[in-house]
């Protein structure tokens, strides 16, 4: 225990830091500010118009495409943006004080990027790619990143198991390990964190989120095979000086959240971020013997250093340091029960993490389209759990390098990317009596093409080749296009290959929560699948009211999977490499309209077909519903005064492995099918927001979570078959305060 000290002392730091610089802060000008660049090159437009709709209240741009505009002057929250050779555009700048503005040539109508609209799709990025703004983060409670989701389609969050609270993400069908997770485009998250890490970053940290279905950038390496979900951290530079947040909830949970930013010189700002967050009330709604949600505490501490100097030198740097305490099980269990007859059935884990990144940036002078980048970053991550009787304890230290040389072949619409990374993962893993140890040492260099030619087609070619000291030499190609039929008519296609070495304990910990043993047949080769995909958008206006229509299709089909086979033991959990085929076809259609003005519609509906052989016989993976029905209502008054939201979703039947074996196998079932319905009203103040909410309003508890609950060291206890929600309806309600 002698390395948590360093970590509670650096929290208290950390804390009388937070305190002395709220404290110094005084108010700010009530004005909105704004830069307006080319959507190509991204340089400022130099004399652009922005002035307020249906007034002539307005300003030009400086000579670095900047702007200020009075809130006072303002009739709606609206503002016109034009300039000679572009396309004119009017932007909802509702709850905004500091917004960038990417404007189109006229000969080629694209979308204008606003930060702050919205959730929608992008029709500028060559990839499937949707973004969740902090406007849609502030629409659930978004206590952590499992919560930023909710209303959104493409991703789904669920419950990995009844007992130690753990979630994960899926996207396309399959499991959170095959989504690469990055913050502010630097991998993070993965390994041993796999279990709780939708845990480990707070909403209030979310500037945004991009979802990109698919294959990605061979820039951030070979692991992504479904997608990529890239978090967008707070920046000094833009957040608010002071954003304090509190949250409760009906099940007595409490968040305490608090970000400060500060200019510290004309060149140097910086942002403090602090979570805490506690629950310690024990809740058995549905009378089973087991706490319905694992006890837990969480201090979380996130520091962003940025430096710039003029429009040639770019370099941010930050550390985060979390400590999470969790205690789950039957209701009277205590910490460190000794091994009895008597004793209870516990969960617990303890985890320390440490971790930090720098992105440095040069271009070079009267080249904005050439530059050179080095990013780095490292991770410390330990954890100590109890399963039952079952010890789990790991460490992982990670070391990541990349440097990226950008210049153009000719002109802009010819862009290249050439670099090298270097990746250093060390994992050691011990299961009760079971070891697994590994190091990785993988040098790899790439390269990424880029056609834009300024109208309607975009292709990005990549390949990375990697020299694994355990796998030997990996080869990654990727590409990705996009072709406008029309300015609001665009289509997609995309394909690749991914890699990646599985942690199967780590990402199988809910099968811990049962008498399963863990059983490895063979040693584990690495994962490999292609991906294939494609989408379709349309954008239109009806009655006056913008909307879209996005569909998709992705086919993933695996070369080699680390199989987690329920099905062939009812009291094992068998690990062995693919025999046979294994793949998963992802369809979602989904349509947003505005039906009048401030109230927003989004509806979506997915089908799975996710499958995989075990011992040879080609069968539906479990906890995976075939089909899903999503609907977003959202609502808001005029400069964001009032706001409400409700989504609702539909959930199909999803097979499940019972332990209740027949021959020695898993009784294969299937759950029942089930709705959930969340919602949400906030009501916005100079400074202050008030927001209440309720999630699975409509109460529905998955029936017999825990089998053999009344015997939890007996043959036939699983607590890993979860489906559904377990805790039933939880009401919540917290409150904002922001200085800008």
């Amino acid at each position: 225990m002698h390395s948590i000290l360093p970590v509670r002392h650096l929290f208290r730091a950390f804390g009388t830091f937070a305190l002395l610089l709220s404290i110094l802060f005084p108010t700010t000008a009530q004005q909105l500010t704004g830069k307006v660049v080319d959507n190509t090159t991204e340089l400022p437009l130099i004399g652009a118009n922005a002035v307020w709709k249906g007034t002539s209240k307005g300003t030009a741009t400086d000579e670095a495409g900047n702007f200020t505009l009075q809130l006072s002057d303002a009739l709606t929250p609206e503002i016109i943006v034009t300039y000679l050779g572009y396309k004119p555009d009017t932007i909802d700048v509702s709850g905004k004080t500091s917004i960038t503005i990417s404007l189109a040539p006229s000969s080629s109508i694209k979308e204008v990027v606003v930060e702050g609209q919205q959730t929608r799709y992008s029709a500028l990025t060559p990839t499937n790619s949707q973004i969740i703004t902090t406007r849609d983060l502030e629409k659930s409670a978004c206590c952590n990143l499992a919560e930023s989701f909710e209303t959104n389609a493409s991703v789904e969050v669920s419950t990995t198991d009844a007992v130690s609270g753990a979630k994960q993400i899926q996207m396309l069908g399959l499991d959170g390990s095959y989504t690469l997770l990055t913050t502010d485009n630097v991998p993070a998250l993965r390994g041993l964190s796999t279990p709780y890490r939708l845990n480990y970053l707070s909403g209030t940290y979310i500037e945004s989120i991009d979802i990109i279905k698919g294959m990605g950038s061979v820039l951030n390496g070979y692991e992504s095979i479904s997608g990529q979900v890239n978090v967008k951290l707070r920046d000094p530079e833009k957040t608010e000086r002071l954003y304090f947040n509190l949250y409760g909830n009906s099940l007595a949970k409490f968040d305490a959240n608090l970000n400060v930013s500060a200019q510290v010189s004309p060149k140097w700002s910086t942002l403090l971020m602090l979570h805490s967050d506690h629950l310690g009330n024990r809740v058995d709604r549905n009378k089973d013997g087991f706490m319905d949600l694992a006890l837990g505490t969480h201090h979380n501490v996130y520091n962003k250093w940025k430096y710039k100097h003029g429009d040639t030198w770019v370099s941010e740097f930050g550390f985060n340091a979390l400590r999470e305490t969790k205690l789950g099980g039957q209701m009277n269990y205590t910490k460190g029960e000794p091994v009895s007859p008597t004793q209870r059935y516990g969960t617990e884990s303890e985890t320390d993490r440490l971790s930090f990144y720098n992105k440095t940036s040069y271009t070079f002078p009267g080249r904005p389209y050439q530059s050179l980048g080095l990013i780095t970053s490292g991770v410390h991550h330990k954890f100590n759990s109890l399963y039952g009787r079952r010890h789990y304890n790991g460490e992982q230290n990670t070391g990541d390098l990349r440097f990226i040389f950008q210049s153009i072949i000719g002109h802009t619409g010819h862009t290249y990317k050439v670099g090298a990374s270097f990746l250093y993962d060390d994992y050691t893993e011990r299961l009760e009596q079971t070891r697994l140890a590994r190091t990785e040492r993988v040098p790899g260099i790439f390269a990424e093409y880029i056609f834009n030619n300024a109208e309607n087609l975009t292709v990005v070619a990549g390949a990375r080749t990697d020299f694994h000291n355990l796998y030997g030499t990996v080869f990654t190609p990727r590409l990705n296009v996009k072709y406008d039929f029309t300015p609001n008519t665009i289509f997609r296609v995309a394909a690749g290959k991914g890699f990646r070495v599985a942690n199967p304990i780590a990402e199988n910990t809910a099968a811990l929560v049962s008498n399963r043993a863990f059983t490895f047949r063979e040693a584990l080769e690495p994962e490999k699948a292609w991906n294939v995909g494609g989408s379709f958008t349309q954008y239109f206006e009806l009655g006056g009211r913008p909307g879209s229509f996005i569909t998709d299709y992705y086919y993933t089909t695996f070369q080699n999977q680390v199989v987690a086979d329920m099905y062939s033991s009812a009291n094992q959990v068998e690990f062995y490499n693919l025999q046979g085929r294994s793949f998963s076809r992802s369809f979602q259609a989904e349509l947003q309209y505005e039906v009048l003005k401030g109230f927003d519609v989004k509806t979506a509906y997915k089908y799975f077909d996710v499958q995989t052989a075990y011992n040879g016989n080609l069968q539906q993976r479990p906890m995976i519903p075939q089909h899903r029905f999503f609907v977003n209502l959202g609502f808001a008054t005029p400069f964001d005064k009032w706001r409400a939201d409700l989504t609702t979703q539909f959930f199909g039947q999803m097979p499940l492995a019972y332990m209740e074996g027949h021959g020695g196998a898993a009784n294969v079932q299937k759950s029942d099918s089930f709705y959930t319905l969340n919602g949400q009203v906030s009501r916005a103040f100079k400074r202050w927001e008030i927001y209440a909410g309720g999630e699975n309003l409509l109460n529905f508890r998955q029936p017999d979570a825990i089998r053999g609950a009344a015997n939890p060291f007996g043959s036939e206890f699983d607590a890993s078959m979860v489906w559904g929600p377990i805790t039933g309806r939880i009401i919540y309600a917290g409150l904002r305060f922001k200085i800008e």
